[in-house]
């Protein structure tokens, strides 16, 4: 089979296609012919060294896909030769809180990831997807899917006609759109294109901000509600967007922080300001695969669909990571096979 390592360096320039012998499943495991794999933005931080900077063995990089489970091995029986499987990011966190052990079991670091014609994974760490989905989409849901999930659902129980802040037009960002929406709340997007605003608009956004002409997207958060503030904020900013979200956040309102896209650290946190508001300030790491479970749950129920920004050949997988590092799209990258 083929598949992409990332050996000898970090960069995209020491990500290279080769070829290995397919793997046999063990144990309550299976093999899996791979259908798509969609790109995240952890990706690019793992290629780069950003997540581990010690890293020396070769690594398969990417951690979100959909294939089709072609071979069983001893004693797994939770699913049939030909369903299509997802994997859940984090193996071993199957449901309830997440532990510091649940760390060491992401796909695409420090596990072997996904960017290969065939992959063999424990059946306890897949779920299957829903069946109107097609294999590229469905490839979009288990980081940004489960993780805008977990912040807008299962942590921020955003209800009818609360307020919802989704920074960017990422693949986060759109599914919290999505999910928001589903749950009856009005939803304001923040962007630095006035032409991706309007297509946030035309999924349901209520209010788009371009942060680039309004810097103090705050102020003009506060002036949508009222001067009351949003409900929730997603926030995948970090570093130079969490002290606006805290401002933009009502009394008892919560922040997910969801990324580091702006820098990892607050020099200067608001701490005052967040006191006044009585912020929840909410960490989320992706989620569990029961999240996963319920999500799919969700997503058939309303036929929703994931919003894709570009598809890609197996062939052109670094092409396609490229793209993702050039940080100019609008959902979700999708390598196809």
């Amino acid at each position: 089979m083929k598949t992409y390592v990332l050996q000898g360096g970090f960069g995209l320039d020491h990500v290279a296609e080769v070829d290995r012998p397919i793997p046999t499943p063990g144990r309550g495991e299976v093999l899996i012919r791979m259908k798509a794999v969609s790109l995240n933005a952890r990706d690019i931080g793992v290629i780069d060294g950003f997540y581990n900077p010690e890293l020396k063995e070769p690594l398969i990089p990417v951690s979100d896909g959909v294939g089709e489970i072609v071979a069983l091995g001893e004693n797994a029986g939770k699913f049939r030769i030909g369903e299509r499987v997802s994997a859940i990011f984090t193996q071993s966190w199957k449901s309830g809180e997440a532990t510091q052990e649940n760390w060491i079991t992401t796909l695409g670091s420090p596990l072997q990831g996904l960017l290969a014609e065939y992959v063999v994974l424990p059946e306890e760490g897949l779920v299957r997807v829903p069946q109107h989905l097609s294999d590229v989409e469905a490839a979009t849901l288990p980081c940004a899917g489960v993780t805008a999930w977990h912040a807008i659902v299962e942590e921020g129980k955003v209800k009818a006609g609360d307020t919802v802040v989704v920074q960017g037009t990422g693949g986060v960002s759109l599914f919290a759109l999505q999910f928001a929406k589903l749950q009856g709340a009005k939803v304001i997007v923040t962007s630095s294109s006035n032409e991706k605003l309007a297509r946030a608009k035309s999924l349901g956004a209520d209010y788009g901000i371009n942060y680039k002409e309004t810097a103090e997207w705050d102020k003009a958060v506060l002036e949508f509600t009222q001067g009351k503030g949003a409900d929730h904020i997603v926030d995948l900013g970090g570093g130079a967007t969490l002290n606006r979200s805290i401002s933009a956040l009502k009394v008892g309102g919560q922040i997910s922080i969801v990324g580091i896209l702006s820098g990892a650290s607050v020099e200067d946190l608001a701490i005052v300001p967040a006191i006044l508001r009585r912020a929840k300030l909410q960490a989320i790491n992706v989620g569990s695969r029961a999240m996963f479970e319920n999500m799919n749950v969700a997503i058939e129920h309303h036929r929703l669909h994931p919003v894709i920004d570009s598809e890609y050949p197996f062939s052109q997988a670094v092409k396609a990571l490229t793209h993702l590092a050039e940080g100019s799209y609008f959902g979700k990258i999708v390598i196809r096979y």
